[in-house]
């Protein structure tokens, strides 16, 4: 029987204690995801099993949106710096609470797809574009990085949990060459098309972010036309567990062959109190087989109230709310995830299906 000697056997815990894909990471090895009230803006954090942060959006600016972010990054999530931030399009309630974020705690890395000089929208010459883009283009950050399709975060692996990934599927209205998953596409030619959308919504980042089995969809404001694209005549996604509603439940957005080409099992829609929540949006979730529980962050008070979820799927009932977020954790194989509503104590668990 051969023996390591004692310089070769520290050599190899030594080996083990500094490398990056074996560190320790959280103590349950989760993957945690929590959607920040930024009242119909968008901010999603997830924090990896390794303790990275990646923040997709940053909400409005102003005095509620950032440290609405920074409370629960800290406080709920025991972050010290976010780590990536993702801006997914250059509209004022995805990218406003970046540069005020960035004055509450480090951020280390930016990706997006290059600043525009000029309002991006096509459809209106907005002359306050320059001013409002400037706190963004000129925060102290660690880095700047363009992000592409196809693009994956250089993320961190950690020893005894599933493993991670976050990738760029599309941005620009340009998408990756070949499909990410399996998944067949679930096309409706009945279903008409819309007017070009001349925004910069149609521009949006799309990303997938994988752990194990798990799945989660986040596509910024992506518009009717080119989210149809994404999945017809090709799915270039596959099947997810967790669709963000897309632009806030937006009717422009939410196109019906997505939903149902991406089946999945839970929906969280990231809305306002009189923003989102559109009848046809509501329409296509409810019509998705797939979906067995829909969550909000407000309830809907417009006029057309009846476009809710349960109350007991939505994380803030009043107008004059509490800012409470929608807290979802992954298990550490990725086999299942228990989605929470901090404010009401609500939790319900769900299998990740097979893809």
């Amino acid at each position: 029987m051969k023996y390591f000697s004692l310089s070769l056997f520290l050599s190899f815990l030594c080996s083990i204690a500094v490398h990056p894909d074996v560190r320790a990471g959280k103590a349950n090895g989760h993957l945690d995801i929590y959607w920040v009230d930024v009242e119909g803006g968008a901010a999603t954090l997830v924090v990896t099993p390794a303790g990275e942060s990646i923040l997709i959006d940053s909400g409005n600016p102003g005095a509620r949106d950032a440290p609405r972010i920074h409370e629960v990054a800290t406080r709920m999530a025991g972050l010290t710096q976010i780590d990536y931030l993702i801006t997914t399009h250059f509209h004022l309630d995805h990218f406003g609470g970046a540069a005020e974020l960035a004055q509450l705690m480090p951020i280390k890395v930016v990706y997006d797809r290059g600043i525009p000089e000029q309002s991006p929208d096509r459809n209106r010459n907005d002359a306050r574009y320059p001013l409002l883009i400037k706190p963004y283009r000129e925060m102290e950050v660690g880095e700047r990085r363009i992000i592409e399709p196809g693009l994956q975060l250089p993320l961190k692996q950690t020893f005894g949990t599933a493993g991670v990934s976050l990738t760029c599927v599309g941005v620009g209205q340009s998408f990756v060459d070949k499909p990410l998953a399996s998944g067949a596409p679930v096309c409706d030619a009945s279903i008409p098309r819309k007017l070009e959308d001349l925004s910069d919504n149609a521009n949006s980042v799309v990303v997938v972010l994988e752990f194990g089995a798990f799945r989660f969809f986040d596509a910024g404001d992506l518009t009717w036309n080119v989210e149809d694209r994404l999945v017809c005549p090709e799915n270039k996604v596959g099947t997810v567990d967790v669709y963000q509603v897309t632009h806030h439940g937006l009717d422009q957005s939410n196109h019906p062959a997505v939903i149902r080409s991406l089946q999945p099992t839970v929906s969280i829609m990231n809305n306002g109190v009189t923003k989102g929540c559109g009848p046809a949006t509501f329409a296509a979730l409810k019509s998705t087989p797939s979906i067995q529980a829909m969550y909000q962050v407000h309830k809907n008070l417009k006029n057309d109230s009846e476009n809710n979820t349960q109350d007991a799927h939505i994380a803030n009932l009043e107008r004059d709310c509490e800012g409470h977020p929608i807290h979802l954790s992954v298990e550490s194989n990725g086999g299942a995830y228990v989605v929470a509503l901090p404010g009401s104590g609500h939790q319900r668990r769900f299998e990740t299906r097979e893809k």
